[in-house]
């Protein structure tokens, strides 16, 4: 578990020591990464499945990917920042690798939030070229904003580059089959030319960018994150040497590749430890995906809790009990899914947590040593500290640092950019206790307490309070300005019968209090939910501004 150090104010925790063997797996690019996987688990093992059951090999991954990365590298520069904007798919792993391939860094652009949004991930990034797939475009109904996407960067469909591969294109995946670092060697030389210079001048391929994702943006305007192959790498390792893999795992994944643990832990982590990935293009069908589910023979399953909660309310009985492991992380796993996996599949949830610019698992509950309520022990090669927090007694905000730690941030106000963080150290702007154990639990983002009274109020509390009376029904919790307190705040529910009186009586009897009973109670028909599954919260805040100015004063 590592060990857990108390010194004044301030608690530490570290994870067990990574071995030699374990850092050097980390010194390599991804498609170094992939060319081993392929040379170790053998080119035609079973790699990934697609939504149409197409099965690629590793064969086919090495081969696409150098075919598609021969023709993408023309009018682009090693190191250059290339947008991809595609499903969790096939097609999405393969543009992915052959980016990285020819050391252009993929670009993963989030089409969920809107073009608003994609256009300041290009700008931020500086982005020129963005691929996609006409029929993608035209089953998600992006075509406006494609068009808008046009003015600032080229469009690259696959499907056009697919028909158009040249004879040195298809060479190209030929002769790499046998020989890829023919092919590839000499890219990392331009680097010196590129946007990264500053950074990665000096640096070896394996720490320079692989690839670049956005924040979430529940709380503000995303930012660009820089992971490294290195981070991404050696976060493969921390995970598989934290939590038992095996060569007859099949992991399903549904979640978007524009978010961290979609990428990283559901497409890269399978094909790099062995195993095949069940690719789905979107995790907003759950009666597919727990009948794809249950076909497939899948043993893993990452989600987040909104997500987990539709699959086992839809499937039918018994479709994830084949689950060796289901690992939830992205937000708080309440209480009431687990009874519901537990009641209909006799599946317990691991839950862990992550954040993007970790790469993006930092800590997760083991099989056989799993604590509800927490997040489990921080991984292997890592380290974690508290600061004190006014107001929020036995815990404290936590700040992670390890070689899963991203590069940097790329912010708005200056784009193209990598700032690393401080002395090595991320700060997760969560609260959260480490008990004598090492188990960490989270209190909530330092944003989501309310100060009511002068006293710090999770807002995460509330809405546990709210999803205790009535699970069937979804709940989102903001303060807003209250002349008198301070703060007072506002539950948005989907419940129409919510009623005030029953979450005071619920407080009453379980010692929760009164000042984590919302003042106000909104019926809405649905809560808004970012394309992660986390719920939108400058959307709630809206929403809640505006329904409680339409009421008279409290």
């Amino acid at each position: 578990m590592g060990e857990r150090l108390v010194t004044g104010s301030v608690t530490a925790v570290t994870g067990k020591a990574m071995s030699p063997d374990d850092l050097q797996n980390g010194r390599k690019t991804l498609f170094q990464a992939l060319v081993d996987a392929r040379a170790r688990f053998g080119g035609s093992r079973p790699a990934v499945v697609d939504i149409d059951d197409k099965v690629a090999t590793y064969d086919t991954l090495l081969m696409g990917s150098l075919a598609l990365g021969h023709a993408l590298k023309k009018g682009t520069k090693a190191g250059e920042a290339v947008g991809i904007m595609l499903p969790t798919s096939l097609g999405a792993v393969i543009a992915l690798f052959a980016l990285s391939a020819f050391g252009r860094v993929p670009t993963m652009l989030n089409f969920s939030t809107g073009v608003a949004a994609v256009l300041n991930a290009l700008r931020i990034a500086k982005v020129k070229r963005v691929v996609t797939s006409r029929k993608f475009v035209d089953l998600a109904k992006l075509d406006d904003m494609i068009a808008q996407i046009s003015a600032k960067a080229e469009i690259i469909y696959l499907e056009d580059v697919k028909d158009h591969l040249s004879v040195l294109d298809k060479s190209a995946a030929a002769v790499g089959k046998f020989a890829p670092d023919f092919i590839t060697r000499g890219t990392a030389s331009h680097f010196a030319a590129n946007a990264w210079a500053k950074l990665t001048r000096n640096q070896p391929d394996y720490d320079r960018p692989a690839v670049i994702l956005f924040t979430s943006g529940t709380e503000g305007e995303p930012k660009g994150v820089a992971l490294s192959h290195f981070n991404i790498l050696i976060n493969i390792e921390q995970a598989r040497t934290h939590v038992a893999l095996y060569p007859e795992d099949i992991m399903f994944n549904a979640l978007p590749m524009f978010h961290c643990f979609g990428l990283n832990t559901g497409a890269i982590l399978p094909i790099m430890v062995g195993f095949k990935t069940i690719l789905h293009p979107t995790p907003l069908q759950p009666k597919e995906i727990s009948r794809r589910i249950r076909q497939t023979g899948a043993t893993i399953l990452i989600s987040t809790d909104t997500f987990l909660s539709q699959y086992a309310r839809a499937g039918d009985e018994g479709d994830l009990a084949g689950m060796r492991i289901v690992a939830c992380g992205a937000e708080r796993v309440r209480d009431e899914t687990r009874q519901l996996l537990r009641h209909k599949s006799a599946v317990d949830i691991l839950e862990g947590y992550g954040v993007t610019e970790a790469a993006p698992l930092a800590a997760i509950n083991q099989p056989g040593i799993n604590h509800s309520g927490t997040i489990g022990h921080i991984l292997p090669g890592m380290e974690a500290r508290l600061e004190p927090v006014e107001g929020i007694p036995n815990a404290g905000r936590m700040f992670i640092r390890g070689p899963n730690v991203m590069l940097g941030y790329i912010r708005p106000d200056k784009p193209g950019e990598i700032q690393p963080p401080k002395n090595g150290w991320h700060d997760t702007g969560d609260v959260v206790h480490i008990d004598d154990d090492g188990f960490i639990s989270i209190k909530g983002r330092l944003k989501r307490f309310a100060k009511i009274g002068g006293e710090a109020v999770s807002l995460a509390v509330v809405e546990n309070i709210a999803s205790a009376l009535w699970p069937e029904f979804c709940h989102a919790a903001i303060s807003m300005p209250d002349g008198r307190k301070g703060e007072h705040i506002v539950l948005l529910t989907t419940n129409p019968d919510a009623d005030r009186v029953d979450l005071v009586g619920w407080a009453q009897n379980h010692g929760v209090p009164e000042l984590a009973v919302p003042k106000r109670i909104l019926h809405v028909e649905a809560i808004p939910v970012l394309g992660t599954g986390k719920i939108d919260y400058p959307t709630v805040e809206k929403i809640a501004r505006a329904g409680t100015a339409a009421l008279p004063p409290a």
